[in-house]
């Protein structure tokens, strides 16, 4: 199998991440204006993405919790200056990504994905069933096999190919979602993502079924 083949996605935003933005947006207003409870509402919809893309980038569940919590903090202190030329979802994002990023620079740590969010249905669940068609107790050591070594080969990317691909492959944001989010180009993250894709393929080559 190609590992390149099952990392494609399109990056073109859908209509209900549209109207999800326009939604957002305009609790943002509500809060911008005054109605500081409306906040709860953003909080309360987006934790558990944020947490989930905090959590892969850290691969440490209390670090993601002190990080998620730290990045909802510096978005709500910041909401008046959010202007709505991107979506709230990019905007909060960026804030977490940019938080931890921080994190890990300053306490020099490796991160790397875990099979856990894999394993769920979500936007990179189906790496999982590509990777193996195994069944059972098999499957299972496996799995445990391919998360270590995924581990290991993450861990020799630099932090800002494994920003582009988790927030690609786990989070399924777009390529000018994930420019935004970091700061570059999209013709940079589509490198990044390339590299990554390469080299994981080549790390992980005897895990792969052709």
């Amino acid at each position: 199998m190609n590992l390149t083949r099952v990392f494609t996605k399109t990056a073109i935003a859908s209509p209900e991440r549209q109207q999800e933005a326009d939604a957002d947006l305009g609790i943002v207003r509500l809060v911008q204006a005054g109605d500081v409870s409306a906040f709860d509402k953003l909080i309360i919809k987006y934790r558990e993405r944020l947490f989930g893309v905090v959590y892969n980038l850290t691969a440490n569940r209390e670090d993601a919790s002190d990080l998620t919590q730290e990045a909802f903090i510096k978005a709500f202190q910041s909401i008046n200056r959010f202007q709505g030329n991107c979506s709230f979802f990019t905007w909060l994002y960026k804030i977490a990504v940019n938080t931890t990023l921080s994190h890990l620079r300053r306490n020099r740590m490796r991160s790397f994905f875990s099979l856990e969010k894999l394993s769920e249905d979500g936007p990179g669940s189906e790496v999982i069933e590509k990777l193996t068609d195994r069944n059972g107790a098999d499957r299972d050591t496996y799995l445990r096999e391919l998360q270590e070594k995924l581990n290991e080969a993450l861990q020799k990317l630099s932090i800002p190919h494994r920003t582009v691909i988790t927030l690609f492959e786990i989070d399924g944001l777009s390529h000018g979602e994930i420019a935004e989010i970091v700061g570059c180009s999209e013709g940079t993250v589509r490198s990044r993502l390339h590299y990554a894709k390469q080299f994981l393929q080549g790390e992980l080559s005897k895990y792969i079924r052709s």
